[in-house]
C-alpha cells in the first residue's frame, strides 16, 4: 500500500508540474496540443493539460540586438565598401514568430545584408558617406515589410563601420587635403584682400579728413583776415574822424601845416643819411614854404603861450 500511495504522489507531482507554468513578464510561450497550435500564454499562472499540451516554443518580446556580419558591397561608381551594422527588432506575434520562419533571426540577418547591399548599390562612394540616415531607414522599411509575415517587427538599423579599401582611403585623405589647402589659400587671399580694402578705406578717410581740415583752416584764416581787416578800417576811419575832429577846431589847420612840414623834413633827412647822392628837390620854393609855414604856425604858438602869462 505504501509503496502504492508513493507511485501516486509521484504522479500527482507530475500532473502539477506539467499542468501549471509560470510565464514571466515581456514573455510569450507558445502551446501546441496533439501537434497542433493551441494557445499563446501571456506572462503569469497558466494551465496545461498534461500530456496533452506541450510548450512548444518560448519567445522573448523584449528589443533583441542582432549583430549583422560585415560584407562587401559595391556602389554605382564600382568601388567595394566594407559594411557591417547592428539591427535592432522586437517579437510582436509569439504565433508567428514559431510558425512563420524555421529561422526568424537568421531570415533577418540575410535579408538586411541583401538589402544593405542593392541600397549602396545605387550610390556613389560619396553619397554613401553623406546618407548614413537615408540607408539606414531604407533597410529598416524593407525588413520591416518582410518581417511582419515572421510576427517580428524591425526597429531600426545602424550602420556601424564603411570601410573603403586602402587604396580609395589613401585617395581620399589626398583630396581632404588638398581641399583644406585649398581653403587656407583661399582665406588667407581674403585676408589679404580684405587687408588692401582696410588700408585703401583708412587712407581715403584720412585724406578726406586732411582736406576738410585744410579747407576749414582756410575758411578761419580768412574769417581772420576779413576780421582784421575790418578792424583796421575801422580803426582807420575813427582815426579820420578824430583828425577831422581836431582840424576844424581853432588851430588845427595850422597844426596840420606843421605836422606836414616837419615829416617832409625829416624825410629828406633819412633820403640824405642813407644815400651819397645828394637830393635837391626840384622845387626849393615847396620847400621853403614848408619850412616858413612850420615857423610861423611854431611863433604863433609861442605868442599864445607867452601873453596869458604878461
Amino acid at each position: 500500500m505504501e509503496i502504492i500511495a508513493l507511485l501516486l504522489l509521484v504522479i500527482a507531482a507530475v500532473f502539477v508540474v506539467r499542468s501549471i507554468k509560470v510565464v514571466p513578464q515581456q514573455n510569450a510561450w507558445v502551446v501546441e496540443r496533439l501537434g497542433k497550435y493551441h494557445a499563446t500564454l501571456t506572462p503569469g499562472l497558466n494551465l496545461l493539460v498534461p500530456f496533452v499540451d506541450r510548450l512548444a516554443y518560448k519567445h522573448s518580446l523584449k528589443e533583441i540586438p542582432l549583430d549583422v556580419p560585415s560584407q562587401i558591397c559595391i556602389t554605382k561608381d564600382n568601388t567595394q565598401l566594407t559594411v557591417d551594422g547592428i539591427l535592432y527588432f522586437q517579437v510582436t506575434d509569439a504565433m508567428r514568430a514559431s510558425y512563420g520562419s524555421s529561422n526568424y533571426i537568421i531570415a533577418i540577418t540575410q535579408l538586411a545584408q541583401t538589402t544593405l547591399r542593392s541600397v549602396i548599390g545605387r550610390m556613389e562612394l560619396d553619397k554613401t558617406f553623406e546618407e548614413r540616415a537615408h540607408i539606414n531607414t531604407s533597410v529598416v522599411l524593407s525588413l520591416d515589410e518582410a518581417a511582419l509575415n515572421w510576427g517580428v517587427k524591425v526597429l531600426r538599423y545602424e550602420i556601424k563601420d564603411l570601410t573603403p579599401p586602402d587604396a580609395i582611403l589613401h585617395a581620399m585623405q589626398a583630396q581632404i587635403t588638398a581641399e583644406r589647402e585649398k581653403r587656407a589659400l583661399i582665406a588667407a587671399s581674403e585676408g589679404r584682400r580684405q587687408e588692401q580694402i582696410n588700408i585703401a578705406t583708412g587712407a581715403r578717410e584720412a585724406s578726406i579728413a586732411r582736406s576738410e581740415g585744410d579747407k576749414q583752416a582756410e575758411i578761419n584764416k580768412a574769417q581772420g583776415e576779413a576780421a582784421a581787416i575790418t578792424a583796421v578800417a575801422t580803426a582807420t576811419a575813427d582815426a579820420i574822424r578824430q583828425i577831422a575832429a581836431a582840424i576844424g577846431q581853432p588851430g588845427g589847420a595850422e597844426a596840420v601845416q606843421l605836422k606836414v612840414a616837419e615829416r617832409a623834413i625829416d624825410a629828406y633827412h633819412a633820403l640824405a643819411k642813407t644815400n651819397n647822392t645828394m637830393i635837391v628837390p626840384g622845387n626849393m620854393g615847396e620847400v621853403s614854404g614848408l619850412i616858413a609855414s612850420a615857423m610861423a604856425v611854431m611863433k604863433t604858438g609861442a605868442g599864445a603861450v607867452a601873453s596869458p602869462s604878461a
